[in-house]
């Protein structure tokens, strides 16, 4: 066993009567860091993460969580792992203050340090000022909120965390994201499962992709906007009338691809490696056309999620809803 390795899963294997859920799935999340798992609805991502939380048991395979198999050695795996779920786990009846103490109580804090523990959460994600209050009166978000700060309680090692940001407007999504940023930096390790391509980019240090039970596709977020194929210059020049001009310098510089106005001003061309950017600066100061605008960047995890799959991320989104 690789000791740096927190998360390990081999072939796992399962079926739901006819349904072939996953089809030899293989994870693994290094210490410290987080996995991103991406694929469209249906492709076996929550199925992975209710058995690696050991709440499914597979048909085939095995799955480790800090060297404890997440079978023979169930309980001793429950005790270092958190998880969030897609839908809200508290008890809508209590305060969240009450949630919190719940949870703290049940993983034998005690009275007092559940109770320690419980503001030290609510202070954390903002329900102090509600946390007295019955959660049946929070909005989504803070439900959200509570749902994670409840995952918290016993201080986990490694955390589950299943489309946690659905339903969140983005202000609320960003709070999130620094939450699992902060998790992180204490050293915790997380896997992600998302259906939002930039909270992936954002939050994950290595991606998994799954599609119909398995995986396709595993990379750093770059290693697989690679896969698209290459980079592109984006360039505005500052004055409009020099379009064509600048146009012609970015041929040149991309060899011989063509340069298109993806939009009012913006220029765009497809260019094989970072050093086309130098290039471009050195061109353009030399025939003394200002830019507004210059970037070089790969391709969005958006047209990723399309190459690897043949879907957009958007339609699945359509679906869910």
């Amino acid at each position: 066993m690789t000791t740096d390795l927190v998360i390990e899963a081999e072939g796992l294997v399962k079926h739901f009567g006819g349904t072939k859920a996953l089809q030899g799935v293989d994870l693994s999340v290094r210490r410290g860091t987080v996995l991103g798992v991406l694929g469209p609805n249906g492709a076996g991502k929550t199925t992975s993460v209710r058995i690696l939380s050991t709440l499914l048991t597979p048909d085939a395979g095995s799955a480790r969580i800090n060297g404890f198999d997440v079978v023979r050695d169930a309980e001793r795996v429950r005790q270092s792992i958190g998880l969030t779920g897609q839908y809200a786990s508290v008890d809508e009846d209590l305060t969240g203050r009450q949630n919190l103490v719940l949870f703290g109580t049940l993983l034998e804090l005690g009275r007092a340090g559940a109770r320690a523990r419980a503001a030290e959460l609510l202070e954390w994600f903002d329900l102090t000022d509600a946390a007295d209050r019955p959660a049946k009166t929070y909005s989504g978000g803070m439900r959200r909120r509570l749902d994670l700060a409840a995952s918290l309680v016993g201080r986990p090692d490694v955390i589950f965390l299943d489309e946690p940001t659905t339903g969140l407007d983005p202000a609320k999504r960003e709070d999130m994201w620094d939450v699992v940023r902060s998790l992180v930096a204490d050293g915790s390790t997380v896997l992600l499962t998302t259906q939002y391509l930039e909270e992936a980019d954002a939050l994950a240090d290595e991606i998994t992709v799954i599609d119909h039970g398995r995986v396709i596709a595993h990379d750093t977020p770059d290693g697989l906007k690679r896969v698209v194929g290459g980079q592109t210059l984006e360039v505005r020049p500052a004055d409009p009338a020099r379009l064509a001009e600048t146009a012609a310098i970015l041929a040149e510089v991309a060899a011989g691809a063509r340069a298109d106005e993806i939009r009012n001003g913006m220029l765009a061309v497809p260019v094989a490696g970072d050093e086309a950017l130098t290039q471009a600066v050195a061109r353009l100061a030399s025939s003394g056309i200002a830019v507004t605008e210059l970037s070089l960047h790969l391709p969005s995890l958006d047209e990723v999620f399309f190459t690897l799959t043949g879907r957009t991320a958007a339609s699945d989104e359509e679906v869910a809803a």
